[in-house]
């Protein structure tokens, strides 16, 4: 890791997630341009009036626009039946226009999601979250990985966190994050020992300590304490909670920093990154659809 870097109060190099997307999409652009800019398309599904859901559909379609994406949004309302989300998700599988989709979630109350991703093949499945995608990813075959942990391991990338041979802990244990994170870190060329731990693992605080890498996405808000932390460890914090303070992650960051080596925000470290590897598996998938 360089000195380079902006760092925290504490001295830990901060993983800077807003920087690193806005890189990306400054790369996307030029890359598009490159081809003859043709027409790659991210289609967003928003079924009812989530606020959170709708904020995030709308920056993901900026940032789309930034990055030289043709985005196209469908939206339905809370009262929409689950065969006509099924229908809308269907019309989109069916358009050669279209080369990624992403259904926002959770869907209202109600409604099946899987049903409705069972229904995205994985080349145009650029969340990578259906069964294909996520068997794809263990069986190590080519497909979208999930944007949430494939942000993680570009922080580190970016940022010269060293993976071959260190120890990483992944506190969560969800099919969003946790699960696919845990596959990603003990991939043959990132190579580190991964151990999966969880809100019941006993002895979390032991476990996190023996980490040089910890990535915390259990949606607890402040678990992370700085007793879980080696000193000079690389904590990543996926955890997204809604406290009256206001946004919150997994790690109790003003105390972490303190002793880990580098750290993300919250906000502005893992989420921009979700974004920015949405719009990098969108053009992938126009590629693997021959469309560029």
């Amino acid at each position: 890791m360089s000195d380079e870097h902006e760092r925290t109060a504490g001295g830990a190099i901060l993983l800077d997630g807003n920087r690193l997307r806005d890189e990306i999409v400054v790369q996307l652009r030029d890359e598009i341009a490159a081809l003859g800019s043709p027409k790659v398309c991210l289609a967003t599904v928003l079924v009812g009036g989530d606020k959170p859901s709708q904020i995030y559909v709308r920056m993901k379609q900026r940032k789309a626009e930034e990055a030289g994406l043709a985005p196209r949004h469908v939206e339905l309302p809370e009262t929409a039946t689950q065969a006509e989300v099924e229908t809308a998700v269907q019309a989109l599988v069916d358009d050669p226009d279209v080369h990624g989709i992403l259904v926002q979630l959770p869907l209202p109350d109600g409604l099946d999601p899987e049903p409705v991703l069972a229904r995205i093949p994985p080349a145009k499945d650029v969340d990578g979250l259906t069964e294909r995608s996520m068997g794809r990813l263990v069986r190590g075959l080519p497909g979208h990985v999930p944007c949430t942990p494939l942000g993680v391991m570009r922080l580190m990338e970016r940022y010269g966190i060293e993976t071959a041979g260190k120890r990483a802990v992944v506190v969560g244990r969800s099919t969003l994050v946790g699960l696919p994170q845990v596959l990603l870190l003990g991939r043959k060329g990132v190579d580190a020992t991964v151990t999966l731990a969880h809100s019941r693992t006993s002895d979390l605080v032991e476990v996190c300590r023996e980490a040089d890498i910890i990535v915390a996405a259990a949606g607890q808000a402040r678990m992370i304490t700085a007793d879980h932390v080696k000193p000079g460890a690389a904590v990543l914090d996926v955890g997204v909670s809604r406290t009256e303070a206001g946004i919150v992650g997994d790690v109790d960051f003003d105390a972490v920093q303190a002793v880990a080596g580098a750290i993300t925000p919250m906000p502005g470290g893992t989420g921009p990154m979700t974004i920015g590897c949405l719009l990098q598996n969108t053009l992938a998938a126009a590629r693997m659809l021959g469309a560029v």
